[in-house]
């Protein structure tokens, strides 16, 4: 096959690929056209719903800002630099997310760009921290590596790290304490405990009534707070350098806790 028609067929199923996509997921679409709505640039790669006063923009770009920082002090830096969509109603809400469920939401395509969608409720660092840390686990690993290795019980205690609504620790053994002590209340000492593999996929994790949910989030911030206190928080971008160049999560997830156990 000539290299000219090679190429026309690969930019004709690249094109007919992220249609498909658009079609499967229109919130996608309407995050990534969101700079020809009626949405405003408020500040850079942030855009706020119409309705939102210049003191509420200013307040947004503020916790925007505190957030990057917990970022940047957890990761060591910071690759991801979404798009912040910010909805006054819920209803636009919905539009951009695609559900009506939690504070805020965080998008990553296939082809590299991020959105992170937030309502009035997610207006706070912790929301926002929470989500970028997802955003950031997608810059530095991709949207295939991420969705496709990386449990769901990771993902989301990873968040929950520098999300401070639960547990405001940030020393890494009292976090684990304090984690475990809300573990412990949801399951009630145990008894209705949730394995790590029953919330590895996203359906495992979300589907189930509210205190599921709840108890699936503890049970990954114990699991990560625990995980943290031994191998300490710059072993996070090893980890995912590390699954970037081939290597399986869990190899990789045992094989650094096992490093830094006593001789």
């Amino acid at each position: 096959m000539p290299l000219r028609r090679l190429f026309l067929w690969i930019l004709m199923g690249s094109f007919a690929f992220v249609v498909s996509y658009f079609v499967l997921f229109p919130h996608v679409f309407r995050c990534f056209v969101v700079q020809y709505s009626d949405f405003n640039l408020s500040a850079e790669r942030l855009y706020v719903s119409p309705e939102l006063s210049p003191r509420v923009q200013g307040h947004a770009n503020a916790l925007i800002q505190e957030a990057q920082k917990r970022i940047e002090t957890f990761w060591g830096s910071r690759v991801g630099n979404p798009t912040f969509i910010l909805c006054q109603r819920a209803d636009q809400y919905r539009r951009y997310c695609n559900s009506g469920e939690g504070a805020g939401c965080s998008i990553g395509t296939p082809w590299g760009t991020s959105y992170i969608v937030l309502n009035m409720d997610g207006l706070n660092a912790d929301v926002i921290a929470h989500e970028m840390c997802h955003d950031e686990l997608f810059s530095r690993l991709g949207w295939w590596k991420t969705t496709r290795q990386i449990p769901q019980w990771f993902n989301e205690g990873l968040a929950l790290m520098v999300d401070y609504r639960f547990v405001p620790k940030t020393d890494s053994i009292q976090r684990y304490v304090d984690y475990k002590d809300e573990y412990l209340y949801l399951s009630r000492g145990g008894q209705i405990a949730l394995d790590l593999d029953e919330i590895a996929s996203m359906r495992g994790f979300f589907n189930g009534h509210e205190g599921h949910v709840m108890l699936a989030y503890m049970t990954s911030g114990m699991e990560l707070a625990r995980w943290l206190a031994g191998v300490g928080e710059k072993k996070i971008p090893t980890l995912v350098q590390q699954v970037a160049e081939g290597r399986e999560f869990e190899e990789v997830y045992a094989q650094l806790e096992q490093s830094q156990a006593p001789k």
